[in-house]
């Protein structure tokens, strides 16, 4: 067993982990992809998007920053697409600290393959940073979800926790609150969301900055459960927005 695995593990065998329908963790190990693409990027399945991202989508083997006072998962509408295509190499997708439990039936009528969803509940600030630097390092993670709260976090922190990610190819996707986006960040990628199904990428790392991008409802799939949730104090949309939770 590598390194990265057993510290994966480790994080698994946490009585604060829920493992997706009780799958065992030596499965997802064998089927890690442990070649590193720190410099490659993964389409995020809107095109206006991709267009404006650096590389043409999200950044793999970095962290990148969502900024949204919102309540809820919401913001993983800006995921779904991605994680569908993540789910086909068999490796897990972990929520660390989300503010509810992913709903399965969402999940997996998007493609997302719900047994390979990893949730960590950690107890603290610190078991928090120490479980979503151990699942960034790690070659068995193919996306890492972390929610750091409300939290203030030092450079040193956050720096840590891009350094993680550089180890090797996965998803590292970091949720904070919108007050953060005046401090100074290492995330390769830092969006806002201020506006129903608006991002502005506040920062991005080789790319253009403070641009907003709109994402039409023409990107969706169609006939498939959408995942979008109004940001914090707009009230200018009165449409159906699925919740993430059960």
């Amino acid at each position: 067993m590598s390194a990265t695995e057993h510290l994966i593990e480790q994080l698994a065998r946490r009585q604060d982990t829920w493992w997706g329908r009780h799958e065992r963790l030596a499965s997802a190990g064998r089927a890690a992809n442990s070649s590193h693409h720190q410099n490659q990027t993964l389409p995020s399945g809107f095109s206006g998007l991709d267009a404006e991202l650096y590389g043409g989508g999200w950044p793999l083997g970095n962290t990148t920053e969502v900024l949204s006072d919102a309540s809820g998962l919401g913001s993983m509408g800006l995921f779904l697409p991605a994680m569908e295509s993540l789910s086909q190499q068999g490796r897990w997708q972990a929520f660390i600290a989300p503010p509810h439990t992913p709903y399965a039936p969402l999940l997996e009528a998007r493609g997302i393959d719900s047994k390979q969803v990893l949730l960590v509940h950690p107890q603290n600030r610190e078991d928090l940073l120490w479980a979503t630097e151990q699942a960034l390092r790690s070659t068995t993670c193919s996306a890492v979800f972390s929610w750091l709260g409300a939290s203030e976090y030092r450079y040193s922190e956050l720096r840590k926790l891009q350094l993680a990610a550089t180890s090797g190819d996965t998803l590292g996707v970091l949720f904070r609150p919108l007050r953060a986006g005046h401090n100074h960040a290492p995330a390769a990628l830092r969006l806002q969301i201020r506006e129903y199904r608006q991002v502005n990428i506040l920062k991005q790392r080789g790319g253009n900055q403070h641009l907003n991008v709109d994402l039409p409802p023409a990107d969706d799939i169609p006939n498939q459960p959408q995942l979008w949730e109004l940001p914090a104090g707009d009230t200018g949309y009165s449409g159906n927005r699925p919740a993430m939770g059960a």
